[in-house]
C-alpha cells in the first residue's frame, strides 16, 4: 500500500485551507497514493474569536472531503476538524476516514485534551473549547488496519498499545499541529517510540510554518516503519510525502522479535 503524508499550513480561510487540502491529496493520488494522511485542524487554524460555527460530521467540510475520496479513487483521512460539540460551548476535534467511493468509514474524537496551568507563565485549558471523545477507533483499509490518533494523543503510550494489542492495529495514524518548541525535542523521538513499541507503521501528518495567534508549528511530517526506522520525513515547506506500507514486513518484524506477544501486565 503507498501512503502519503500531506504537510500544510491552514490558516484563517476555510475556503483556501479545503482548497490547500484538496491540491495536496491530488499531488498523493498523482503519486500513486492508496491513502493520504491530512493534519489536525485542516479546516482552520487561527483565533477563536474568527473559527467558523462547528460543523455536524456530513457538513460542508465532510462532504468536500467525501467528494475529494471519491473523485481521485483514494482513502483520505481528514486529520481533524471542528466538530460541532455536545453543547454549545464545545466542539469536538474530530478525525473522519473516507473510502475511495467517498463513504465515510471511520469517526474518532480526540481523547486527550492539553490541559496546562503553570503560574505566571501559562493557563491553556484545551478541554473549556473542546469535549473530549472516549472510543478507540480502528478501520479495516483494503486489509491493513488502520488505528486513529490525533496529535496531543501521541504522548500517551496506552492508547497506542491497546489499539495495537487489543484491537489489531497494523498502522497508527498521528495528525498533528505540533508546536515548535515541543517538536524540535519529542516530535520524531515520540513517533519512532510509538512504532517500535507496538511494531507497528506510523504516519504523522503535521501543519508546518506560522498561524494567528502567534502559533508555530513544527512540521516533519513523516513516515516510520515498524522498526522505528524512518521511511520519509518532510522539509520544512508545505509538501507531500509518500512511503509503502508493507504488511510483510510488519509480520516478519513481529515474528522475529516477538514483543507484544511475550508482553506480560
Amino acid at each position: 500500500m503507498r501512503v502519503a503524508v500531506c504537510q500544510l499550513n491552514s490558516g484563517a480561510d476555510q475556503a483556501a485551507n479545503l482548497a490547500a487540502a484538496r491540491a495536496a491529496l491530488e499531488s498523493a493520488a498523482a503519486g500513486g497514493a492508496d491513502l493520504a494522511v491530512l493534519p489536525e485542524y485542516v479546516d482552520y487554524l487561527g483565533t477563536a474569536a474568527d473559527l467558523p460555527d462547528p460543523e455536524p460530521v456530513d457538513g460542508t467540510v465532510g462532504r468536500f472531503f467525501a467528494d475529494t475520496a471519491r473523485a481521485l479513487g483514494i482513502w483520505v483521512v481528514v486529520g481533524s476538524f471542528h466538530e460541532r460539540g455536545p453543547d454549545a460551548t464545545r466542539m469536538y476535534n474530530t478525525c473522519l476516514v473516507f473510502d475511495r467511493g467517498g463513504g465515510l468509514v471511520a469517526t474518532y474524537r480526540k481523547i486527550h485534551l492539553y490541559d496546562v496551568e503553570i503560574p505566571g507563565r501559562v493557563s491553556y485549558h484545551e478541554s473549556r473549547n473542546v469535549a473530549p471523545g472516549s472510543d478507540l477507533v480502528v478501520v479495516d483499509c483494503e486489509g491493513v488496519r488502520l488505528g486513529l490518533s490525533i496529535c496531543y494523543d501521541l504522548r500517551f503510550p496506552e492508547l497506542y498499545r491497546r489499539l495495537a494489542a487489543d484491537e489489531g492495529a497494523q498502522v497508527l495514524v498521528v495528525p498533528a499541529a505540533f508546536m515548535m518548541h515541543t517538536g524540535r525535542d519529542h516530535w520524531e523521538v515520540l513517533l519512532r517510540a510509538r512504532a517500535i513499541e507496538n511494531q507497528c507503521y506510523v504516519l504523522a501528518a503535521g501543519q508546518i510554518g506560522s498561524h494567528d495567534p502567534g502559533r508555530t508549528c513544527f512540521g516533519r511530517s513523516m513516515v516510520v516503519d515498524p522498526w522505528g526506522t524512518v521511511l520519509a520525513q518532510a522539509p520544512d515547506i508545505v509538501t507531500v510525502v509518500l512511503a509503502d506500507v508493507d504488511p510483510d514486513r510488519l509480520a516478519t518484524i513481529r515474528t522475529e522479535l516477538p514483543s507484544l506477544a511475550n508482553r506480560r501486565l
